[in-house]
């Protein structure tokens, strides 16, 4: 190295740091000294290279250029490999990139169809779950209203219970009574059964919606993964290399897991319409020939209880008339039982006129105390009034005793109809009790049911993220 140059080396190596001290540099100017003059006496001792013949040089100088040409020729070919290969790299990228737009363009339009289908599927469920709830509250509403049977029919046999001696008769109106109550119990029992099970029914409406719902919901969540997926490109900002993207991720399922999973969905909702459809036409049948059948018996209810009104009646009016003609009787047995006495006393009196006489003719003295005709006569006069006395007093007893019996016949006739009555104003007191099924059955007719479903929605919601 010329001293010039090293001298600007020094100036330059000054420049830079003017921090270093004059021991340093001087350090630093003793090694590059050491080293240059080493590398100096290094070069004046090393020998003389080998000498070659001019064939060497020329076999070398060929050698040289068969070299160059053949990895010309080798970089001539890798260029060309690498040309096809990126020509064939990219024709590859690009389809691969088509395909696999076409891929998620596919596999959108077939999430996006059974989004359609999951989604009418639920709203076809919602609605069953309306109808269900409206006839589940229109049987609940029909079982409700047998109360109100139940409590009048109750009421009315309490009430002819109350009925006394021999009329407390177990009669076709009790019959009847008894006949309604037990339809009535049967009623409820077959009501309730249908809202147990269309309560059951409707659970199962919600735990099918729930799935629906859930699945939709998935659905969606997949159709705007894939449809960001779908609107990326090369250039897009939110694209890079992510790491292991390849790995399947757990719970993968594959394409026919994924249409069965859906389908059982649908398949399991359909059913469960079905089911439910059937249960609410039963429910509708049944509440329409249980109600048929009460308005049936208590038809014949109503008839028996007239026809045993109107035998009360005529077994009242009946009573009525006997009590009355008996009452004459009476009073003209007392009048004619006056009169036998009147008789009696007459007769009386003239026996002792008879007596009378024939005791004073025994004091007749002498001959004069014949038995005359005078004699036979009082004697004849005296057997005809003993017995026609006699006959009288047996006539006076016997209309005594009848007019005691009647006396005492009159009395129960009076109890008796003193019963009829209170029966005939027990029977008029159920005949006006019953009325109020006939007010309780125009009511029910304009009964107006909210359209709502177990569940509070009355349209397809979806679960929340």
């Amino acid at each position: 190295m010329p001293i010039s140059q090293f001298f600007c080396f020094c100036k330059c190596h000054q420049n830079i740091s003017h921090t270093h001290t004059y021991i340093d540099l001087k350090k630093a100017m003793m090694r590059i000294f050491a080293g240059f003059f080493h590398k100096r006496m290094s070069a004046l001792s090393a020998k003389p290279g080998l000498h070659h013949s001019v064939s060497e040089w020329c076999n070398n100088n060929q050698q040289l250029s068969a070299t160059a040409q053949h990895e010309r020729h080798v970089s001539n070919v890798i260029r060309q490999e690498g040309r096809s290969l990126r020509n064939e790299t990219n024709c590859e990228t690009t389809w691969d990139e088509n395909e696999t737009s076409r891929r998620l363009s596919d596999r959108a339009w077939d999430v996006a169809r059974w989004k359609d289908v999951l989604e009418n599927c639920a709203q076809k469920v919602d609605e069953e779950m309306e109808a269900l709830t409206l006839s589940k509250e229109q049987t609940e509403q029909a079982l409700a209203a047998t109360a109100v049977p139940q409590e009048v029919t109750g009421e009315c046999l309490t009430l002819r219970d109350g009925r006394r001696g021999y009329e407390l008769v177990i009669d076709p109106v009790d019959e009847q009574l008894k006949k309604e109550a037990q339809l009535i119990e049967s009623v409820q029992r077959a009501l309730q059964q249908h809202i147990d099970k269309a309560f059951e029914q409707l659970c199962v409406l919600q735990e099918v919606r729930h799935q629906l719902t859930a699945d939709l919901q998935n659905k969606m969540d997949a159709l705007d993964i894939d449809m960001t997926c779908l609107s990326l490109t090369i250039k897009s900002p939110q694209i890079s290399l992510k790491p292991n993207p390849t790995r399947i991720p757990s719970g993968s399922s594959t394409p026919k897991e994924w249409v069965q999973f859906s389908q059982f969905n649908v398949a399991r909702a359909q059913e469960a319409m079905q089911i439910s459809q059937q249960m609410r036409e039963d429910m509708s049948l049944t509440r329409a020939q249980l109600q048929n059948e009460m308005d049936t018996q208590r038809r014949v209810t109503e008839f028996a209880l007239r026809k045993r009104n109107h035998h009360e009646e005529q077994a009242r009016d009946e009573l009525e008339w006997q009590i009355k003609n008996t009452e004459d009787e009476m009073a003209e047995m007392e009048t004619d039982i006056h009169g036998l006495d009147a008789d009696l006393q007459a007769k009386t009196a003239s026996l002792k006129l008879a007596h009378t006489r024939l005791e004073n003719r025994t004091n007749r003295p002498g001959m004069d105390l014949c038995r005359d005709e005078v004699q036979y006569g009082l004697v004849k006069e005296v057997h005809q009034l003993e017995a026609t006395i006699m006959a009288l007093k047996q006539k006076l007893s016997e209309a005594q005793n009848s007019l005691q019996k009647m006396k005492l016949h009159h009395s129960r006739m009076l109890q008796d109809l003193s019963r009829k009555q209170e029966a005939l104003s027990l029977e008029q007191r159920s005949m006006n009790t019953r009325t109020r099924l006939m007010s309780a059955s125009c009511t029910d007719k304009v009964l107006l049911v909210p359209l709502t479903n177990s569940s509070g929605r009355s349209n397809l919601q979806l679960l929340a993220q």
